[in-house]
């Protein structure tokens, strides 16, 4: 074994950390008899070797023995080298990503490219392996052929004639998800395979396989699903959650008839179709096991259970009924792993789908009652996204927060404390009972950082809180950490509009330290707006800071004075000085200010307009809504909205409060279209396919209200406020 290994010039190559002269010993350790060494090589092949996906010259020159140890039944943990072979040789690259790169991504793309046509070379030996001694090689192999072998027919004859015979229950499902990874690869595969699982999927089949068939019927075969695979699926689970513990890997017997496959159509050689998703580096569910903690219960009898309802949800996709009565059920079962499951895949479905949601979060508000602390806590978060669509779990939130004060604040070994999630959701929703658990985060020695949003959300149910938050303002030491503490204070000050507040206040303007002074200062002049006339005292030290602002921006000075005194002609000049400003944040600001001025600011609208024309996009966005405010006219700023919507979706909130205010979504208008077309579509406008915001659904949500209050306008039934 790995003869010539050392003639390899491995010094002269590179892998993620350096020099690859180390490769040689981590192939041997792969090859190990000991397994912490032989889990230390893995992790070293992928961690520099094949690092997050990377193909550098020395991955291409360990191919071969990679190959090796394979096939070698002396060799333990094979499975995991499959796996990592599987991963290097499954990138390939479509047309449009070969017309996105660039001179120094051209070595990349070549490696790539080398790497799967190296691996796919290679792959024959996958087909011994599925019939391998080592159920983790078997594990692992029908995955391998299905992403790398370039005769997908061959190898969807080969799932269905091991199926019947295969004795580990998590090996066959893994057989049924890689022919369902080929139906998506392979357009002239998909008719036969989609005709397999849904065999599969029937009666006379265990319940586990049934479930794995339609988890990939759902991914590659949508409409072949039956009309009530809801009902399907909830009793597949019920008939899992009554099947006796038994012993990992072991599996029900199998007839082997019914596993035996029909005649596949076309010819199983036949060349495959251009692949109908790019090679990416496969991940097996069902191979999965969750790591429980030691608290945790013991393992349930289908572990891989969760996998699989995540691989169905995912091929649910916008069908929001089925996936939402699917989680209702996941939320009754007994299995608390599967509702956990259930907490987790709700949260991405309402985030990225509208629909009608009171009953799934009623139930997840039910969550919050269990005596299991992360169960609750999975559910807290859950409804802290929510922002208003939590009402349903109100009772149940209020409930919570009154049971467990200990989990009104969370502190964190770095950073500032912050609101626990039950008490942030509860205050998103208005709700009075909030306020407690906000008085006694006010009276720590630090104040959480979002308390001021909070008594935002709450409202005049906050009132109560003014004195509390004026009393510890001026409590706050005006050094280094000024706006750390006094930030957060300042924030629920002006939420409630607490012009008592006002001594303190003009405390913290007065006594602004010199590091992150602008942003304390900033903080205490929007404080000062917020109380409007009722912040008259301050009039005189805003005329001067007028005058002198220093550091911190003229604008928001002028802002400040314009709330509180309401003298246009002394904050006017200001404002269009700070047109001109070299930074766009702070033209946005000076444009947003000369808007709100109204009609007092029409000397400004040739200048409005002209920026209509502007390279930044948010800003044309507000020139526009201003020019509207100052003029009066709509005709010049809908046109610059409506390419906005269309060019960049988050602008959409800020758009669409532009044309509820002006009512410019007349009947048959092209605001009118757009605000309807958003208004169909079932998915949220902000949803990414990978990653997300807090806000999201919060932000969706005042969208769609938007656009149905600037539609509702214009029928002459409803106000535009």
């Amino acid at each position: 074994m790995f003869a010539g290994i050392d003639e390899v010039d491995w010094a002269s190559m590179e892998h993620a950390y350096g020099p690859a002269g180390d490769v040689p010993a981590m192939l041997r350790g792969l090859a190990s008899a000991d397994p912490a060494e032989r889990e230390q090589a893995l992790d070293g092949m992928y961690g520099a070797v094949h690092h997050q996906g990377d193909v550098y010259a020395c991955t291409l020159a360990s191919i071969p023995f990679l190959f090796e140890l394979v096939v070698d039944p002396g060799i333990p943990d094979r499975g995991g080298i499959v796996e990592l072979l599987t991963s290097i040789g499954g990138i390939d690259l479509d047309e449009d990503d070969e017309d996105e790169i660039d001179e120094d991504e051209i070595e990349g793309a070549a490696n790539y490219a080398m790497a799967a046509t190296a691996v796919t070379a290679g792959a024959d030996v996958f087909f011994d392996l599925m019939a391998d001694e080592d159920p983790g090689v078997r594990l692992c192999a029908p995955l391998a052929l299905a992403a790398l072998h370039d005769h997908p027919g061959r190898v969807l004859a080969l799932l269905r004639e091991r199926l019947p015979i295969e004795p580990d229950e998590e090996v066959r499902l893994a057989l049924v998800e890689a022919a369902g990874r080929i139906a998506l690869r392979h357009r002239l595969q998909a008719g036969p395979a989609a005709a397999w699982l849904s065999r599969l999927a029937g009666e006379g089949f265990p319940p586990g396989l049934r479930l794995a068939a339609l988890a990939q019927l759902a991914r590659c075969a949508p409409d072949a699903l039956p009309g009530d695979v809801v009902r399907m699926v909830t009793g597949l689970l019920r008939q899992l959650r009554s099947i006796p513990e038994r012993r990992s890997g072991a599996a029900p017997a199998l007839d082997a008839q019914a596993g035996a496959a029909e005649t596949v159509t076309g010819p199983p050689d036949a060349p495959a179709e251009p692949p109908a998703e790019e090679r990416v580096a496969p991940v097996t569910l069902v191979g999965r096991l969750r790591a429980l903690s030691d608290e945790e219960v013991p393992p349930a009898a289908a572990p891989w259970t969760a996998d699989l309802l995540r691989t169905l949800h995912i091929g649910l996709d916008d069908r929001v009924a089925e996936r939402t009565a699917l989680l209702t059920d996941q939320l009754r079962s007994a299995d608390r792993r599967q509702r956990i499951d259930a907490l987790r895949m709700s949260s991405g479905l309402i985030r990225t789908w509208r629909g009608s949601y009171e009953e799934l979060v009623r139930l997840v508000g039910e969550q919050l009652a269990t005596p299991d602390p992360r169960l609750a806590e999975e559910a807290s978060q859950v409804l802290e996204e929510l922002f208003g669509l939590a009402a349903p779990a109100a009772d149940a939130l209020a409930a919570r927060v009154a049971a467990d004060p200990g989990a009104w604040v969370r502190d964190w070994p770095s950073g500032p404390p912050a609101l626990g999630s039950a008490v942030k959701a509860l205050a998103r929703l208005g709700d009075a009972r909030a306020v407690p658990a906000l008085t006694a985060a006010l009276e720590r020695p630090e104040v959480p950082h979002d308390v001021g949003f909070a008594v935002g959300c709450l409202g005049a149910a906050a009132d109560p809180l003014a004195e509390v938050l004026r009393r510890r303002l001026g409590e706050v030491p005006l050094d280094e950490r000024a706006h750390d503490r006094a930030g957060p204070l300042l924030t629920g000050l002006a939420a409630l509009r607490a012009g008592e507040a006002l001594p303190e206040v003009l405390r913290v303007l007065r006594g602004v330290p010199e590091y992150r002074g602008e942003w304390v200062r900033t903080a205490a002049l929007r404080a000062l707006g917020a109380f409007g006339p009722a912040a008259r005292g301050a009039v005189p030290e805003l005329r001067v800071l007028l005058r002198s602002p220093g550091a911190t921006s003229a604008t928001e000075v002028a802002k400040a004075l314009w709330a509180v005194e309401g003298d246009a002609g002394a904050v006017l000049p200001v404002l269009i000085e700070g047109l001109r400003a070299g930074r766009v944040h702070e033209v946005r600001s000076a444009v947003n200010a000369l808007g709100g001025l109204g009609a007092r600011a029409g000397v400004v609208a040739p200048r409005l307009r002209a920026l209509l024309g502007h390279g930044e996009l948010w800003l044309r966005v507000d020139a526009a809504i201003a020019l509207w405010e100052v003029s009066g006219r709509s005709d010049a700023s809908v046109p610059v909205l409506l390419a906005a919507w269309e060019r960049n979706r988050h602008a959409r909130v800020r758009v669409a409060e532009g044309l509820a205010r002006m009512g410019a979504a007349g009947a048959g208008s092209d605001a009118a279209h757009v605000l309807r077309a958003e208004l169909a579509s079932v998915r949220r406008h902000n949803a990414m396919d990978s990653g997300y915001g807090s806000h999201d659904t919060y932000e969706d949500e005042k969208l769609l209200a938007l656009c149905r209050q600037a539609l509702l306008w214009n029928t002459g039934k409803g106000p535009a406020t």
